[in-house]
């Protein structure tokens, strides 16, 4: 953490002026500056995160649209700033942590990637920065509503429960604006690109963080569950035909273009299925493993791992063995449901694992896994809790606001873009 704050500090000490300067102006946004350095570092950050060769022809390909979202950027940083909505060095660091963690990256990884792609790690934080105080603007905007009532909460659940039967999707999207009808075969070609590096194997969440300008960018693009009523009816028609895994082609949605994938499709009110409680206990290895060569460091953690299995009674004691490991995965990784755990042997081991025992030792190229079962039952996942109708209602309303805020932010800026 103390070398986090110390690279912050030294990126924020040199002026934006100054780099400006030093490599010239793409955009000046209210009297801020868009450097032709922050669209050098953005287009090979997004290059990097979807596997695209960092050629020069495929970083001009994505100028343009580079340049559009660090434009609608600094919009949203100066309304933040007008807002006096501060986005502290703490919430950053813990955002990437949770990409990592989302992406199952080790720790630190984000920068080491980066660094090496010759990105600065400022990139990252400044569109971090932004969208965690993007998130803060609209909840202020939202004030009283931004918490739905009890009422509003039950008129949704006698909603969802008059679709008893009818299919519902759990939906991640990537949204591309279009400010200007003349820009749309541009941007309808950016998002054709994003969507040949996603079908080769892009993870959608990262690509998502990067790039979608919708409001659910921090969380990977995820929308939660949704019924064909609460989604624009293109992507709706889609949904109902998508195969799980499936990622769209462009569908034109109001103000720009979405991209949307399909992770599961449910019947309302039944889904019946087995979901876990476990515990992890990771325990690293200091260099990737080459399992005909381990290292003595590799062989004292196997042997560790297989002495946790062992001797662990409870998923308090995994717990503490992934505390006293570092924690460098979380002990928690939250309720899984067991009918969609990927690879089937992992699926496997878990079903057949006794509630209290723990497993073998599951290697990995990073390091050892030891995982318990501390519950299993079955769940009828077709009913939404308070909870979920709760997030439904605000993610609307987040949506709504956002779209209409930002079109009032660039009808009212001076934007001035050089050749």
């Amino acid at each position: 953490m103390r070398l986090f704050l110390i690279l912050f500090a030294l990126l924020a000490a040199t002026p934006l002026p100054a780099r400006a300067q030093q490599f010239g102006i793409a955009a000046v946004v209210n009297g801020d500056v868009v450097s032709r350095l922050d669209i050098e570092n953005r287009r090979r950050l997004f290059a990097l995160s979807t596997g695209l060769p960092v050629t020069q022809q495929v970083l001009d390909r994505l100028t343009p649209q580079v340049i559009k979202q660090l434009i609608d950027e600094r919009l949203r940083l100066q309304e933040i700033q007008r807002r006096r909505i501060v986005v502290s060095d703490q919430d950053i660091a813990d955002a990437i942590a949770g990409i990592e963690r989302r992406n199952e990256m080790p720790e630190g990884a984000m920068r080491a990637r980066l660094r090496g792609q010759g990105v600065e790690f400022r990139t990252l934080i400044d569109q971090i920065r932004v969208q965690i105080g993007w998130s803060r603007v609209l909840r202020q905007v939202l004030g009283a509503q931004a918490e739905p009532t009890e009422s509003e909460i039950a008129e949704r659940a006698r909603a969802t429960e008059a679709r008893t039967g009818q299919p519902e999707y759990l939906v991640a999207e990537i949204f591309v604006p279009v400010d200007d009808p003349a820009n749309e075969d541009q941007a309808r070609a950016f998002t054709n690109e994003v969507i040949s590096q996603l079908r080769a194997g892009a993870p959608f969440a990262v690509v998502a963080a990067q790039f979608s300008q919708s409001p659910t960018a921090l969380e990977g693009g995820d929308l939660g569950w949704v019924t064909e009523e609460q989604v624009d009816p293109e992507v709706a028609r889609l949904l109902a035909i998508m195969p799980p895994g499936a990622v769209s082609n462009p569908v034109r949605v109001p103000g720009g273009f979405s991209i949307v994938t399909l992770r599961q499709k449910r019947v309302v009110g039944r889904d019946i299925a087995t979901m876990l409680s476990i515990r992890q206990a990771f325990l690293p290895f200091t260099s990737p493993l080459n399992p005909q060569a381990p290292t003595d460091q590799q062989i004292s953690q196997l042997q560790a791992a297989q002495r946790l299995q062992s001797s662990a009674r409870s998923c308090a004691a995994i717990e503490a063995a992934n505390k006293a490991a570092g924690e460098k995965r979380p002990s928690d990784p939250g309720e899984v449901r067991l009918e969609t755990v990927d690879p089937p042997q992992l699926r496997q081991l878990l079903a057949g694992l006794t509630v209290g025992r723990a497993s073998q030792p599951l290697p990995t190229q990073e390091g050892i896994l030891v995982i318990m079962v501390c519950s299993r039952e079955q769940k009828n996942l077709g009913v939404a809790t308070p909870q979920e109708l709760r997030n439904a209602i605000l993610r609307d309303r987040v949506e709504q606001v956002s779209r209409q805020l930002m079109r009032d932010l660039r009808r009212r800026a001076n934007i001035s873009e050089r050749a």
